[in-house]
């Protein structure tokens, strides 16, 4: 999957420098509200809020934006009410794609979702149609700058991770959902900084895409991530190396 990593890491950096910043921190106070809502304001205790409010901090939000979507979360302020929803379907080359929503009206997210699928080569799915080909995972990039490969692998296996291996420039480590916090336990006691931690949907498989396929399935891609409902998005294409060099030249 080394060229589907390397697109998520592209769209991670994106995300938090240029002007999408405040559409960012917009998304993840939602996550942080819907978080509080369900488990509670404290993070020590509710381990779905501390997770969004690491992810926020990593992502320089200000503290006192946390703060406000967790008193939202918990009752103190008022806010709009988020329903949790997971839409499915497909892009170019049967690319399955899995879009996971917080929207405060169904019927208007739909609408706009199953439109950029259509409009893209793509089209919105069944309830249950692809979701059954990703796995939900943690994963963790770290720089390999900071650590050799035999010693990341000594640590992150010890604290329950599953995989470790090498993309590019960083190493990603793999772990179960239930093994998530020990890995971040570990690796801030080792003093490793991570890229990037979180909880993805990883597929069983992937689908190789040639360059006209990848500039439909990319543009799919960057629309559904930049719309306000979206969380998270993933799907199951790799992108080869020679096709990934192409499509970086056009930018």
């Amino acid at each position: 999957m080394a060229g589907h990593s390397h697109w998520a890491n592209i769209s991670f950096k994106k995300g938090i420098v240029d002007k999408k910043r405040g559409k960012l921190f917009g998304k993840l106070a939602r996550y942080i509200i819907v978080a509080a809502r369900h488990g509670g304001g404290d993070p020590a205790a509710n381990l779905a809020l501390r997770y969004a409010i690491d992810r926020a901090k990593k992502a320089s939000m200000p503290s006192d934006t946390i703060e406000r979507a967790v008193k939202k979360g918990t009752g103190e302020l008022e806010t709009e009410t988020y329903d949790e929803v997971m839409y499915e379907g497909y892009g170019s080359n049967g690319v399955a794609i899995l879009c996971e929503i917080l929207t405060e009206n169904r019927n208007r997210t739909a609408g706009e979702i199953r439109k950029m699928f259509e409009v893209n080569g793509g089209n919105l799915g069944s309830t249950g149609c692809v979701a059954w080909m990703f796995e939900r995972k943690g994963v963790f990039v770290i720089s390999s700058k900071h650590v050799t490969e035999d010693r990341l692998f000594e640590i992150a296996l010890e604290a329950g991770a599953g995989d470790v291996k090498q993309v590019g420039d960083n190493f990603e480590v793999v772990c179960d959902v239930d093994a998530f916090q020990s890995v971040i336990a570990a690796l801030e006691s080792a003093k490793i900084p991570t890229e990037s931690s979180e909880l993805s949907r990883i597929a069983a498989n992937t689908v190789d895409l040639d360059v006209d396929a990848a500039r439909s399935v990319l543009k799919l891609m960057d629309l559904l991530q930049d719309h306000d409902d979206i969380q998270n998005c993933y799907a199951n294409f790799n992108i080869p190396d020679d096709v990934m060099a192409v499509i970086a030249a056009e930018q």
